[in-house]
């Protein structure tokens, strides 16, 4: 058996796991992602492959990364909520430190791969996930393989204009109107409730519990999600539309969407267009990580 270790880094935790081949999870946990800068990052990650090396003879490291990732060079462009680990040789550094080869791929695109091997697009070979969550992002993949556009832009779907083009066009892009972050502030600025207040899982809450100022937003919010996932059908045509981040797994937003691109057809736009959840919640992004630490070319 072959064996590697993955790492998943975000803002807040670093998810890590020793995996197998076949993207069996055989060990793994979570530690809190170093605040202090590059030098502690580094210096955790050389530690739990240390732990693992232990009982494991591991072929390689894969890292899922936020921020526009070069996968060939290792650089990590962009922002995002780890500043250091941006516009620094990141594959490199972590392969001085543990004398293992090293690959990186963006999170998201690592969460849509994740799907198309062992998910909900295993059978489709053309293929989109839209993840939802603080903004709007997510990932084109065809054969098994991520396009990501001259600029490494393709699949941030959250950058589409969906308001009046003549009035400040770049204040209603999809994410600042269709977001789960969009959704909570809509409904805290209509009940006059501070900042802050309310989440995702309590808008939910107050609409189950017959809150209409809640119940209003959510249907508004599924008419927004439907609109640009009608845009993306029509400009990509992907075989299918998978929808990710923690929203895809209440069972009524995917309802809800697909009731509302229902009402999207007429004589002209013929297309049943439908989304379906992402099969994996958790584990996605080390999952794709790994997939393309296997599959790089």
């Amino acid at each position: 058996m072959k064996a590697y270790m993955v790492f998943d880094i975000g803002g807040t935790y670093i998810k890590y796991a020793v995996m197998n081949e076949n993207g069996t999870k055989l060990e793994g946990g979570k530690v809190p992602t170093p605040q202090e800068g590059l030098e502690e990052f580094l210096q955790k990650i050389s530690e739990i492959v240390t732990l693992y090396r232990q009982s494991y003879a591991f072929q390689g490291i894969a890292l899922s990364s936020p921020g526009a990732v070069d996968v060939k060079s290792g650089y990590i462009g962009g922002a995002s909520a780890i500043p250091y680990i941006h516009n620094v040789p990141i594959t490199e550094l972590i392969r001085e430190r543990t004398d293992l080869d090293v690959s990186i791929e963006n999170d998201a695109n690592c969460a849509a791969l994740a799907e198309g091997w062992l998910g909900a697009a295993k059978e489709t070979d053309y293929y989109i996930c839209v993840v939802i969550g603080t903004g709007i992002g997510g990932s084109i993949v065809m054969n098994h393989t991520i396009l990501r556009g001259a600029s490494l832009h393709g699949g941030e779907f959250g950058y589409m204009i969906m308001g009046d083009p003549l009035n400040n066009p770049l204040e209603s892009t999809w994410s600042q109107v269709a977001s789960t972050n969009a959704l909570v502030q809509e409904v805290e600025r209509r009940k006059s409730l501070e900042k802050g207040s309310l989440d995702g899982e309590k808008v939910f809450l107050l609409a189950a519990e017959g809150d209409a100022v809640a119940d209003d937003c959510i249907k508004i919010f599924y008419k927004k999600l439907a609109s640009g996932i009608y845009n993306i059908k029509y400009a990509l045509d992907p075989g299918k539309i998978l929808i990710g981040g923690g929203i895809s797994k209440r069972p009524e937003v995917i309802e809800g969407i697909n009731q509302e691109l229902k009402q999207l057809k007429d004589e002209i736009a013929t297309l049943d267009i439908t989304v379906e959840a992402c099969h994996f919640d958790n584990d996605a992004n080390l999952i794709g990580a790994l997939f393309h630490n296997l599959n790089r070319k």
